[in-house]
Formats: C-alpha cells, sequence, structure tokens
C-alpha cells in the first residue's frame, strides 16, 4: 500500500503581532523526503502510522513528503504558505500513483492571504490526487473546520483529549486510511457548524463542561455503524468567516444517523454554553498570594493573555511586574524572550550585576517593559531535545541567559521556543523546578511536563493576544450572530 505522507501544522492567532515565516517551522524542525523516516525515534504521526499497519498486517510504502511544525503565531507570510504548497504538490507528482494519503494538519491555520490554509492546500492537493484517492487528516481538535476542508478529505479525525495525545489521533486515522483504501468503509461524513466560541479556561477534557461534550462523543462512537466521531471546540482567537465551534459524525454508508448524531452533538454543546464560560482564573495579585499560602509543591501560575502555544509572544510582563512589585523572595521561574535583553546580559557577563528593561518589546499593543535589578547567573540557549506538544521533539530558543532578582529567576532567550512550558528551559541553567514555589507557564492548559512536581495550577487574568476577554477584540470576519458575542437565545441544528 503505497501512502505519501505529509505534516504542515501551525495554529494562527489573527490577533498574535508577529507574522508566522519559514524560519518560524524550522526552529522547530522542518524535514523533507527520507529525513522523516530517520533517527531511532519516528515523530508520532508516523509511529502511529507504522504501528497500525503492523497491527493491521499492511505491507506499507511510507513515501514522505514535508513536516513542518511551528509554535502558534500570526497569520504565515504569502511566501511560506507558497512554499508548502509547492513542495507537497511536486512531492505527490513525484510518487504517483499512490494509494492514499496521510495528511496531517492542525486545522486553525491562516494567511496573510489565505485564510483556510487547511482548505487551500487539502484542495491543491485533490487536484493533483483526483477525486479516488483516499485522502484522511488528523486535525488538532481546536481546528475551524470549513466547508472546503470536509469537502476535500474522506475523513477528518480530531484529537480527543486535552492536553492532547498526537499518536492516539493518528493511530484513528491510519486505521480509517487503510480501511478506506482497503474498501472495508464506505464513509457517510455529517458536520455541524455551531455558532458559539469560547475562551479557554473549560478546555481540558478531564473535567467540566468540555468532558461532558467529548464523553457524548466517545459513547457515541459506540454505536453500530459508527467509523469515527470528532468535536472541534475552535482555538478562540482565529477571526475567520467560518469561524466557530463544530462536530463531525462519519458512519458506514448510513447518512441518516451521521445527520441525527451531528445534530444531537451540537445542540448538547450549544445547551453547555454557559457553562463553558464559566471563568476561573484570578488577577496577577491574588494568584502570587495563593501561590506564597500555598502547601508544599510547585505551583503553577498560567499566563492566559500571553499563552506561546495560542500565539503569545511571550515576552508578556504581567506576572513578573508584580513579583518585583511585591519583592518576591520565594523561588520563582519566569521565561522571557527579549533578544535585546538576552544579548545585554550575555555581553554583561556571569556574575555581573545588571539592570534590564524585560520584555514587552515584541507584543507593544499589550504589553511594556519592567525594569529588572539582578545578577546575571548563567548563559546558554541553542536548539533543546524535549518532546513536548503537536509532536515537536526539539525547538531553539537561540541565545539564552538566566537572571536573578531576590528569589526570581528570569530565563531570557532571543527566540520563543515553548516560553517556558517545559522545564528543559530552566535545567538548561542547573535549576530544579522541584525546588521553586512557583513557575510562571505560558499556556492555558499544557501543564502536564510539570506535573510531577505540580500541587496546583492558577490561571491567572492577564492582558495579552490570548487572554480570556474575547469581546475585547475588535472582530471582523468571524459569522455573526454568534455567542456570546451577539444576543442569541435560540439555535437548534438541524436533523437533515
Amino acid at each position: 500500500m503505497r501512502i505519501a505522507l505529509a505534516t504542515v501544522s501551525q495554529e494562527t492567532n489573527s490577533f498574535s503581532p508577529r507574522p508566522t515565516t519559514l524560519e518560524d517551522f524550522r526552529q522547530y524542525g522542518l524535514y523533507e523526503g527520507g529525513e522523516i523516516l530517520e533517527g531511532a525515534h519516528p515523530f508520532k504521526e508516523v509511529e502511529a502510522l507504522l504501528a497500525v499497519s503492523e497491527e493491521e498486517g499492511v505491507r506499507l510504502a511510507a513515501l514522505p513528503i514535508i513536516r513542518a511544525c511551528a509554535g502558534a503565531g500570526g497569520p504565515l507570510t504569502a511566501e511560506t504558505l507558497s512554499f508548502f504548497e509547492e513542495r507537497i504538490l511536486s512531492g505527490l507528482k513525484g510518487i504517483l500513483p499512490i494509494d492514499g494519503m496521510f495528511f496531517h494538519l492542525h486545522g486553525a491555520s491562516a494567511s496573510e492571504e489565505e485564510e483556510d490554509v487547511e482548505g487551500h492546500l487539502l484542495g491543491a492537493v485533490r487536484n493533483v490526487l483526483g477525486p479516488n484517492v483516499p485522502v484522511v487528516v488528523p486535525l488538532d481538535h481546536h481546528a475551524c473546520l470549513t466547508r472546503r476542508m470536509i469537502r476535500c478529505a474522506d475523513a477528518v479525525v480530531g484529537h480527543r483529549t486535552q492536553p492532547h495525545d498526537l499518536f492516539d489521533t493518528a493511530t484513528l486515522a491510519a486505521r480509517a486510511l487503510f480501511a478506506l483504501v482497503r474498501g472495508d468503509v464506505h464513509p457517510a461524513t455529517a458536520w455541524r457548524k455551531i455558532p458559539m466560541i469560547t475562551h479557554q479556561e473549560q478546555f481540558l477534557t478531564s473535567g467540566g463542561p468540555m468532558k461532558e461534550w467529548f464523553d457524548l462523543a466517545r459513547e457515541m462512537e459506540q454505536r453500530p455503524g459508527v467509523v469515527s466521531i470528532s468535536n472541534f471546540p475552535m482555538q478562540p482567537w482565529l477571526d475567520a468567516s467560518e469561524g466557530g465551534w463544530a462536530t463531525v459524525v462519519i458512519t458506514d454508508g448510513d447518512p441518516p444517523l451521521a445527520q441525527r448524531l451531528a445534530a444531537e452533538l451540537a445542540d448538547r454543546a450549544w445547551a453547555l454554553r454557559e457553562a463553558f464560560w464559566a471563568f476561573n482564573s484570578v488577577s496577577p495579585e491574588e494568584a502570587i498570594r495563593r501561590a506564597m499560602e500555598a502547601g508544599p509543591g510547585l505551583v503553577v501560575l498560567a499566563d492566559l493573555g500571553d499563552a506561546v502555544w495560542g500565539g503569545g509572544a511571550g515576552d508578556g510582563t504581567r506576572l513578573l511586574r508584580e513579583m518585583l512589585d511585591q519583592e518576591l523572595r520565594a523561588t520563582a521561574l519566569v521565561q522571557i524572550v527579549d533578544p535585546e535583553a538576552t544579548h545585554a546580559a550575555i555581553e554583561a557577563g556571569v556574575g555581573s550585576e545588571i539592570t534590564l528593561a524585560v520584555g514587552g518589546k515584541i507584543d507593544t499593543v499589550f504589553g511594556r517593559p519592567v525594569e529588572v535589578n539582578g545578577k546575571v547567573a548563567g548563559t546558554g540557549g541553542g536548539r533543546l531535545r524535549a518532546e513536548t506538544v503537536a509532536g515537536l521533539e526539539s525547538f531553539d530558543i537561540g541565545r539564552a541567559a538566566l537572571l536573578e532578582a531576590g528569589g526570581i529567576k528570569v530565563a531570557l532567550s532571543e527566540l520563543r521556543g515553548v516560553g517556558g512550558n517545559h522545564p528543559a528551559v530552566y535545567e538548561q541553567f542547573g535549576l530544579d523546578p522541584a525546588e521553586a514555589r512557583m513557575a510562571v507557564l505560558k499556556t492555558g492548559s499544557n501543564f502536564q511536563f510539570y506535573s510531577r512536581w505540580t500541587s496546583q495550577v492558577i490561571r491567572v487574568d492577564t492582558p495579552g493576544p490570548t487572554m480570556s476577554h474575547l469581546d475585547s477584540f475588535e472582530w471582523e470576519r468571524l459569522p455573526r450572530p454568534i455567542y456570546p458575542l451577539d444576543e442569541l437565545e435560540q439555535w437548534q441544528a438541524q436533523a437533515q
């Protein structure tokens, strides 16, 4: 079975101050052709595809084209999208004929000229392959599903958990692809868009309304005739004309069943809309007070407004400013992206006392620099090997320096990397997160890399392009009316 492999994954934040370029993809790893299959540890989606082929006895000829992942950020530049389109199409034409394509995408990517990057790339692929070659697409469940994506893919499969499990999602997609190629399944797809967006504070699938919604999808998947069900609570910072939540149901040749289940899932999400809008974040002042009063263990402070895995610049200073104002003596870990301050610290040298204006230079809309008086306690940086989200196995932070101000340990870096969301950022300086009182993570949900030390997580209401106050943004393309930005008390999915 000849299967083409391609990955292009980037999550777009329409309110991010920094466009996404090809260099952003290179910082996290851009591979072409045979490079994708080399190495002792294959990428998660490739590992899943190979595992399923062995499990099902498929004689697989994996034909890799490109694998590119970037951190969340602003829209792709036009040149970046053109690069991927050219590479994918030329790669496909060079390996034809094929039996199917495994096309891993994020689902919420936009470019400067094309607001539906995934639909655009799928349309281009379909033009080369024609209507009869199955294309299966594993997606992030924060995707913005569009008509073009559904039309051009034979099946889409979203993550079933947050934090995400890429291996699990790719396994489901691989099974669907092999079944389609063999003719074992005749997919009937139904989907519904839901006129709502919500903030990030109820996105974890381990509890609350999101668990209820996803549990219903898992129960429905056990019913006879159901192939796959995916819920898509779209990430909340994409200003797109087909924005909003969605759900997709695939059955084996039973369109009425698919339609009924898709409508039921959409109606359940709508019924839970107020629960999805419950806030649990607190002010920076309150967050630090609670952290200081907490029992043993590391307290994670989630910097909601500057979540780098949602498109934040990584240079937000609101929590750092509060720590300095309170003259914090307890050990606190904070990561700030600031090339200028990083250069100055490295030039001053380890052991030097220095005063720097830190952060607030990339995102100047929501942030401003804060003055830090401290000692340069170490230098480092470069490409750090650490498995994080989206199957990333390494990330480049550029040059880095550690600045100590009382108990506050500020890890400065030239590049964004993962915004301190992996302990490798601190461990390179010899710091042990187990010995810290608190750590600022620039994410709203992905705290798993600190779980071995964490006693509690406190979400902090900070300003920035990933803040929870969605009504503070200027929406231009989002379909209206949409809950909760507009008056929309009554809505019901139609069971077609």
